[in-house]
Formats: structure tokens, sequence, C-alpha cells
């Protein structure tokens, strides 16, 4: 497998790299409260900084806003954006997902009204598809239901962890709507706009002791035009697909971004603190996890570029992609564990990202799909392709 990394992405990257090592790294500890007015006002202003410095949305389709970089150079990017989780929004490219969503799915009106303040930052988006009364990681047991009346769906049930629905325009709602149908054709989308009555926000749910942005909401007879169906009835499934399977790309790119920040910090202690006379990394244990590390690192870089180059290529790459978000959320776990052992108490305080990173990468083996989820799918298609006759042949893939 070869992929060239290119001159001008090169470039932009350097240029996004710079932007957060010099204006988003010195205001991340506004963020670790929750939302604030402090924070919100430097988030604005980091976004402003963005647009003027031509870093703004690089990802989205030039014809909604965006700087329009094409997928595999975008991948590239999104590695060194992912080295702080405020870049993401800081650069406008938290959203992308639902504009691939909005591209692909909704009607001309929601695309007029959504898709382009979306890009530029006006608004927020959110999605909602976890429940706290069923183990969402089989989705076929959701239980809100959105029925058809007199022109308008009525949306009934409960939902926790839709990342940013307090301060989002709209959720994208997964209903069941088709109770007769089969599981994978009984769900279907919807987008509600949050200032619809019955539209409930109960608490932004604390992850690990911090808030989190991830809200718990119920759905009180929340009633929405038919119009609002984003996509075909009972093609929820596909749509949550076409979302999530580009989305596990980005998370893994971002993760080895944190994994990168994580290795930076730990070798520059291991080069400068002293320890039984000598620095921390002339000693065997710590080269071993630099070593270690280093291996994880790049192993896990390499599986998710070729993941990300089928995509590129239309291939769904669901084997692949199972691959590295087991792989890249244990890389990622393991990486900044051991930055932290070598930081010492130092490690665990609010003095380094490093404590906030290792909380996030603990949920990163949940979120979108649990690790034991994506083993048993799989390990289920690989095996399939034997029984069918094909077998699976690394070195063609």
């Amino acid at each position: 497998m070869s992929i060239e990394l290119s001159e001008p992405i090169r470039e932009i990257r350097q240029r996004v790299q710079n932007f957060i090592e010099e204006r988003v790294y010195p205001v991340e500890g506004l963020f670790e409260g929750g939302r604030t007015p402090e924070s919100e006002e430097a988030l604005r202003d980091l976004m402003a900084q963005a647009k003027e410095a031509g870093l703004w949305a690089l990802g989205h389709p030039e014809e909604v806003g965006g700087q329009g970089l094409p997928f595999l150079d975008y991948v590239f990017v999104n590695e060194v954006v992912g080295r702080s989780e405020i870049a993401m929004v800081a650069l406008g490219t938290h959203s992308l997902q639902d504009s691939i969503m909005l591209m692909e799915f909704a009607s001309p009106r929601w695309r007029d009204q959504y898709l382009k303040p979306l890009v530029a930052g006006e608004i927020f988006p959110s999605f909602a598809m976890t429940e706290p009364d069923v183990a969402s990681s089989d989705p076929t047991q959701l239980q809100t239901t959105a029925t058809l009346e007199g022109g308008d769906w009525i949306i009934r049930g409960h939902k926790w962890f839709t990342s940013g629905a307090n301060r989002a325009a709209y959720t994208t709602v997964m209903c069941r709507t088709e109770p007769d149908a089969a599981d994978h054709d009984a769900f279907s989308m919807i987008i509600v706009p949050t200032d619809t009555p019955g539209y409930d926000i109960v608490r932004d749910v604390k992850v690990m002791g911090h808030q989190s942005g991830h809200c718990e909401v119920r759905y009180r007879d929340v009633r929405v035009p038919e119009e609002n169906l984003l996509g075909p009835r009972g093609a929820g499934f596909k749509i949550a697909q076409r979302r999530l399977g580009p989305g596990r790309i980005f998370h893994c790119m971002r993760w080895l971004g944190q994994a990168q920040r994580a290795f930076d910090l730990m070798c520059e202690r291991a080069n400068t603190r002293v320890a039984f006379g000598k620095e921390l990394g002339r000693h065997q244990q710590i080269q071993k996890f630099i070593f270690d590390s280093a291996c994880e690192i790049q192993s896990a870089r390499m599986l998710t570029l070729h993941a990300a180059k089928k995509i590129d290529e239309g291939d769904e790459a669901r084997v692949e992609i199972g691959l590295i978000k087991v792989m890249g959320a244990k890389m990622l776990h393991n990486v900044i564990d051991r930055a932290i052992q070598v930081h010492g108490a130092l490690g665990v305080t609010e003095d380094t990202p490093l404590e906030g990173m290792y909380r996030r990468a603990r949920f990163a083996r949940i979120y979108d799909g649990p690790d034991e989820v994506h083993v048993m799918s799989t390990a289920r298609r690989i095996l399939r392709s034997y029984q069918v006759g094909d077998g699976w042949d690394f070195g063609l893939r």
C-alpha cells in the first residue's frame, strides 16, 4: 500500500499544527469545566481566527462553504486536528459527519436551512441514537418511536449521549417508524429542531466526573412535520452506517493525533527528568515504554490509512473499520497510560493534558460501538468469506 502525502497537504498540515500549538493549546484549560461565558467567547474567537487563517472547514465540500479537501487528504489533516479536543470545533471539522449525512439524504429544504449554516459554524448539530434503557450496541432494540398522525410525526422516547444537544439547532433522531418490518428496515431518521415543544434536555451527563456535552433527552409527544423525515422511511440503519463509517475513520485519525501528543510529552519527560542518577530515558523500562508506544502508533496508523484508502475507493471497508476501531482505541489508551506513568504524580494532575486525554481514551472503547461488538462483527465477516469460498487474503486487501 502506498499513500503519498503531497507537498500542498504537508503545508496545510503544518499550518494546522502551528495554529493548534500557538492558539488552541494556550486556552484549552478554559474548556475543562464545561461551557462557560469565558469558554464560549474563546471558542468564537478561535473559530474567527481559523477562518481568517484559511483553515476553516477544510474537509467540507466547496458548494456548501467548505474548502473541499479530498477525503484522503483530509484524513492526514485530521490526524493533526486530533491533538486537541477543542481544535475539532475551532477548525470547523466537528460537523463533517453531519454535513455528509445532510448532503446525501436531506430534502432541499433542510439542506438550505441547516447545511450552509452548519458548515459556517453558525449552528451546531446533534445525533440521537443511544438509549439508556436498552443495550444500544444492538440498535434493533431501540425503543423510541415515531408515528405519523395527521401529517406530523409524533416522537416518544428517551435518548442519552446525544452529543452537543445543549447547543444544537437540531437533532437527527433514530426512531422506530415501521413496527411490522424486519428489524433493519424498521427505523427512520427524523430531524427535530431542538426548540420543538416536548424536546426536553434532562441533563448534561457527566463522564468520569466531568461535564461532557453528552445530553440525556426525553421526547414527550414531540410533533414535527412529515417532511422532517431524513431519507426514505425504514432507511435508518443505512443512514446511520453512512454517517458512522467515515466517522470512525475520523475518530481513529484524531486518536492518532492524541497519541502523538502523548508520545511527544512522554519522550520530552524521559529526556529531561532525572531519577537514580540519570535521565528516565536511560532506564530500560522507560525505553520499553517508548518502543511499545512507537510500534502501536505506527501499526494503528497504517491500519487506519489502509481503511481510509478502501473507503476512498468506494469500498465499505467494514472489516478494516472494525479492526481500526478496536486497535486504535486500545493503542490510544496504552500510549497515554505510559505517558502518565513516565510523568508520575504530575501525569494525573491538570498541569498536563494527559489526565483529560486518559478519560476520553477510556470512553473511546465504547462510543460508536463497543470493542466487543466490533470484534464479533468483524470476525463473522471474515469467517463468512471462508464459508463462501473466498477466504481472506491480506495481500489482496
